[in-house]
């Protein structure tokens, strides 16, 4: 039996936009769980640069897991003044690294039956709120992929999941500037049925059951992670 703090132990794991969102705590308790963490610096929409990040980590060896770490800024538009530059901007930001990253790790995970791929999403995806439909539809077509991937990869034993977040705290889109405005606190007191928001620990410890090598019965799953506001 594998003892838990040896449960990720020489897996190499790679962790997209690991100075922002959910990365540095990710990269932290990967690393504290005993894996060998890649932390790419890299902006997914420098796609050549990206392209070529993703090249040289598979040309150095099999990757176990892979968490696609992804963030920009929501806007706060009204549906009917969203431009084509936010649409295309948010899109080009969330979703359209997934197919890349998809190409570059799920043939060799395909061909050793193993391997895990885990999006780091959002519960905005799960619950309608007012002005921000392209982040909630950016975030929306995440879960889609990662629910039509999910299964098609099932079959080759590669497990592709996504945690469907909010009222994390990180520094994209809960910072100390953010906590500290009443009106926030007010809002985390009447939408939070915890009435608190959820240390990064505790996110990037949920990551870390998902990608641990004794968890392999999930297929496409979204999980809400999010204090009961979904």
């Amino acid at each position: 039996m594998v003892r838990i703090g040896d449960s990720l132990k020489d897996q190499r794991v790679f962790i997209t936009q690991s100075q922002a969102f959910m990365g540095p705590v990710l990269c932290k308790c990967f690393r504290d769980h005993g894996a060998q963490v890649i932390a790419d610096e890299s902006d997914p929409q420098d796609v050549e640069a990206f392209e070529a990040k993703l090249r040289a980590v598979t040309d150095e060896g099999a990757v176990d897991v892979v968490i696609a770490n992804l963030a920009i800024a929501s806007p706060m538009t009204r549906a009917h003044q969203v431009g084509d530059e936010e649409w295309r901007s948010v899109f080009a930001a969330l979703v359209d690294p997934l197919p890349r990253i998809a190409r570059a790790f799920l043939p060799a995970m395909m061909a050793r039956k193993r391997g895990k791929l885990l999006v780091m999403g959002s519960a905005t995806a799960l619950r309608g709120q007012r002005n921000i439909s392209t982040y909630a539809a950016a975030r929306g077509a995440q879960l889609s992929w990662v629910r039509a991937v999910g299964v098609e990869m099932a079959m080759h034993q590669v497990h592709v999941n996504l945690i469907a977040q909010n009222f994390v705290e990180n520094p994209t889109y809960y910072s100390a500037e953010v906590q500290a405005l009443p009106a926030f606190q007010e809002r985390l007191k009447r939408e939070v049925p915890l009435g608190r928001l959820a240390s990064p620990e505790e996110d990037a410890m949920f990551a870390v059951f998902l990608a641990s090598r004794e968890v392999n019965f999930f297929a496409g799953q979204a999980f809400p992670f999010a204090g009961g506001w979904i």
